[in-house]
């Protein structure tokens, strides 16, 4: 179920626009002078190219981390890497020239476009997390520059045969989707960015001005207890991700008690995980199952602090165009339909739901304060009805989302 459809320079040229002079910056652009890494494989080189294009008339400058796609005949494979790397290969991190790289750039730009999603399905997870933990400091480094404004980041997706396949639409019916949700049927898309930017921000005071102690999400296959914690904030609308309608916060882990389900998909490692459901007690996973792809999901959550909460997010139907199943967590933990979407991921925290100075804090602080820090950051979604009731500090209840919409 393919085809060989390509979308129009003038398509590719209105994503690479907002991409460049929307997402980046946290909705404000790049500026003259700043230097942007662009990540891409070859099956995205059309967006690649433009986004290039963009930097350069904006005035910044590229660095470029443009790559074979994965398990052609061409590449050298990863999958081939995995299988006869030695110990001392999988924790190789070149230190000095990632600490130079991480200093130089101002803006990261990485283009999803998977030749095969199934490329590592053959691969120890355990050699994946292994690589993931050697390369941690890089992720830390950024964290701490985008902490003190001096840095910001964005993915956008560029559709491919094996990506439409595995969704089961075809290359232009997936594209339908991509330029629908990113509203590049518009002449001028960062417009309507910045109006649902704003409706976005509106919810968002909302939830800010609320004093939450917990939410209890609830339904068919969810009771869940998440303590927001102390100094928190809800984030979201910022350009992070392009599509991005998703409101979330980094709640303090220690308190999350109860189950969860989710019904979508979940593609990591090379392999599709299915059927999760995860049990938590006094903040930590003690039951992780999946229907497929266990192996693979025993591992992430043996991940040091993976086993803990690092975000938890909602989107409201009516902000986002996204109607189908795409097989790439970016889209489908933005999904509109019946009931939005309800998601968390374990692992990492995001250091800008802190209500406060950042760089006020160190390691200590973040470790008082129940912000979890991991090498693993994995969205787990669901689209099933959720409702989510807040108990406020003062002990009252007030149910912030239902039927897919805030109710705020």
């Amino acid at each position: 179920m393919t085809s060989t459809y390509e979308p129009s320079r003038e398509i590719l040229d209105r994503y690479a626009d907002l991409l460049v002079n929307y997402a980046l910056g946290g909705g404000a652009g790049i500026k003259p002078g700043d230097v942007v890494r662009i990540a891409a494989e070859e099956s995205a080189k059309p967006l690649y190219t433009a986004c290039r294009r963009a930097v350069h008339a904006a005035g910044g400058h590229v660095l470029s981390a443009y790559r074979p796609n994965s398990r052609d005949q061409y590449s050298d494979r990863a999958e081939d890497f995995y299988a006869n790397a030695t110990e001392e290969q999988l924790d190789f991190f070149p230190e000095k020239y990632m600490r130079g790289l991480a200093e130089t750039i101002d803006h990261s730009l990485s283009i999803i476009s998977e030749y095969d999603k199934h490329a590592l399905k053959e691969v120890d997870p355990n050699k994946i997390m292994r690589g993931g933990i050697a390369s941690k400091p890089f992720s830390d480094w950024l964290q701490s520059k985008e902490s003190a404004g001096e840095f910001t980041w964005t993915l956008g997706l560029y559709g491919t045969p094996a990506a439409a396949a595995e969704a089961g639409l075809t290359l232009e019916e997936y594209w339908q989707q991509i330029i629908t949700a990113c509203f590049l049927d518009e002449e001028d898309p960062k417009a309507r960015w910045r109006q649902v930017a704003t409706e976005i921000e509106e919810f968002k005071d909302k939830l800010n001005a609320l004093p939450i102690d917990t939410l209890h999400v609830s339904g068919s296959d969810s009771d869940l207890v998440i303590k927001l914690g102390e100094q928190r904030r809800w984030a979201g609308g910022s350009g992070r991700n392009i599509p991005s309608f998703e409101i979330f916060t980094s709640p303090d882990w220690r308190g999350t008690e109860g189950w969860i389900k989710f019904n979508q998909p979940l593609y990591r490692y090379g392999t599709l995980i299915e059927g999760v459901r995860l049990e938590f007690k006094e903040g930590k996973v003690v039951n992780a199952t999946a229907s497929q792809g266990q192996e693979a999901l025993t591992a992430m959550i043996a991940t040091e602090n993976a086993d803990k909460i690092g975000e938890f997010s909602l989107t409201d139907s009516r902000h986002s165009r996204i109607t189908k199943f795409m097989a790439e967590t970016l889209y489908d933990e933005n999904v509109g339909g019946r009931y939005g979407n309800t998601h968390l991921a374990v692992g990492k925290s995001y250091h800008d739901c802190f209500e406060g100075d950042p760089e006020a804090n160190d390691d200590q602080d973040w470790e008082r304060l129940g912000f979890n820090n991991s090498s693993v950051h994995t969205d787990i979604v669901s689209t099933t009805d959720r409702t989510v009731v807040a108990t406020l500090t003062d002990g009252t209840e007030k149910v912030i989302y239902a039927d897919g919409q805030f109710t705020l």
